[in-house]
């Protein structure tokens, strides 16, 4: 069963830094792209991040909010995707997805939800003073 589970997420203060995990079961994560979802209150979905499977392991950024800051790194020993999340801000308090498709290595053109049809549970991430 192809799962992604989400992890790391809490509460810190502008500025802080949180490393989210995202973790797959049923597949090996490094073959396929993993994309970075976020849902603020009250906002739709959107997506901010990729990184493309083994073969390159590019980083392809979806918002110029979170360049320089946000950044991925992969854990092939624990099937894993790292988000580390720098000098967080107020307007980064969301639920974090990571995302999949096992039909695709490379990072899209464009970061729609559709695009994706493995999703995790979500992880909450609050920055607040």
């Amino acid at each position: 069963q192809v799962q992604l589970v989400e992890s790391g997420g809490g509460s810190v203060q502008p500025g802080g830094s949180l490393r989210l995990s995202c973790t797959a079961s049923g597949f090996a994560l490094d073959r396929y792209s993993i994309g970075w979802f976020r849902q603020a209150p009250g906002k739709e979905r959107e997506g901010f991040l990729c990184i493309e499977s083994i073969k390159t392991s590019k980083i392809k950024y979806y918002s110029e909010s979170v360049t320089g800051r946000f950044t991925l790194q992969r854990d092939y020993a624990k099937n894993t995707v790292y988000l580390q999340m720098n000098d967080l801000k107020l307007e980064d308090t969301a639920v974090y997805y990571c995302a999949t498709d096992l039909t695709r290595s490379n990072c899209p053109t464009s970061a729609y939800e559709v695009l994706y049809d493995s999703w995790g549970q979500g992880t909450q991430v609050t920055v607040s003073s």
